[in-house]
């Protein structure tokens, strides 16, 4: 199905990686910011992303963009994580570097594709993806960290902010061809069921939410933590997905890579939500549409990367890493009623006020 059939253009997840070879980076990464280390390629959707080992034993991330990427989206990513820096500079996040002329996305040619070069912190630890099960503690400080880099952007606003990007829950209901990249049968149903819910529940209340600018891709991916302490956070990562919209979808996306795989679905998840909602609170209209949007997130994951994997076999392990477990998550929210979700979320939220 191609992208060009869907409401929302983001032709950068239809298309093939750049090709770049690790000397022409090191070359690049020499030329404009005067480093030089060993290089190690590292995954990613649209960027290519290299871990740079210095000399002195530290590591940066080296990222060039796609050929398609927007150059004012890029300034966009660059200015939020500069703006976190300046308002909260304590909170563990990525921070952008600058070139050898002091900008921090630089144009470069290589064999023809024009592609914006930039230099970023690299946290040591491991990913929290590698880690097994997490603490009801260290969930509740990722839930602070995510409200406090909210809280870090409340007010940011930059031309770009309004991109339209397909992992926006706000074009949700765009992604009704995908289905078709999911094998018929139960699975897709219930798929189908969280879009219907979204554009019957969410989509008209939309108007009411508060907007900013948010993550809005806290996955596990995107979390590093000590590797001898992985109750330690060192990092949040990766700002490539983040757009101007409601901000409980923020709440919404953390909160559900932390659904529970055994056991109670919900329990992990509600101790992101409530120590998010004792840092930044949520509002009851927020809080009355995460049943929702929860089921969303989930489905809207399913059917991008059930789709993007077909696209590129190449990348389909990168592409799905995250499927099992959202596939898992959401059968078992389907399983619970909406009003045994609310009503836990709610009260969870009580708790954390009170605590």
């Amino acid at each position: 199905m191609p992208l060009e059939n869907l409401a929302v253009d983001d032709s950068l997840l239809e298309a093939a990686p750049a090709l770049v070879t690790d000397a022409q980076a090191s070359a690049v990464l020499q030329q404009q910011f005067g480093l030089s280390g060993k290089l190690e390629k590292l995954g990613g959707e649209r960027d290519l992303n290299f871990r740079v080992v210095l000399e002195d034993g530290s590591s940066r991330l080296f990222k060039l963009s796609h050929p398609l990427e927007n150059p004012d989206v890029v300034d966009f990513h660059n200015q939020a994580m500069l703006r976190i820096e300046r308002r909260d500079p304590d909170l563990p996040v990525q921070r952008v570097h600058p070139s050898l002329d002091g900008q921090y996305a630089t144009f470069v040619e290589i064999d023809g594709q024009h592609m914006l070069a930039r230099l970023l912190s690299f946290e040591e630890g491991m990913s929290l993806h590698c880690v097994g099960r997490t603490t009801t503690a260290f969930r509740r400080v990722i839930g602070q960290s995510i409200a406090r880099l909210d809280v870090a952007l409340e007010g940011f606003t930059h031309p770009a902010a309004g991109h339209a990007l397909l992992w926006d829950m706000q074009h949700a209901a765009h992604l009704r061809p995908l289905l078709t990249h999911i094998e018929p049968g139960q699975g897709r149903s219930i798929v189908e069921q969280s879009l219907d819910l979204y554009e019957s529940v969410v989509l008209p209340r939309i108007p009411r939410l508060r907007k900013q600018v948010i993550h809005n891709d806290t996955n596990p991916h995107n979390i590093i933590v000590d590797a001898e302490s992985p109750n330690v956070l060192r990092s949040i990562l990766d700002f490539g997905d983040m757009v101007s919209a409601p901000l409980v979808n923020e709440v919404a996306v953390a909160a559900s890579y932390h659904l529970g795989q055994v056991g109670d679905v919900l329990e992990p998840a509600l101790d992101v939500i409530g120590a998010y909602h004792q840092h930044n609170p949520l509002t009851q209209d927020e809080l009355a549409l995460l049943p929702e949007l929860l089921a969303t997130r989930l489905a809207l994951a399913l059917c991008i990367n059930s789709w993007r994997a077909e696209l590129h076999p190449e990348n389909r392990e990168y592409i799905l890493r995250n499927a099992q477990r959202a596939w898992a998550n959401l059968k078992a929210m389907s399983s619970l009623s909406r009003s045994e979700i609310e009503d836990r979320i709610s009260s969870a939220c009580l708790r954390e006020v009170k605590a």
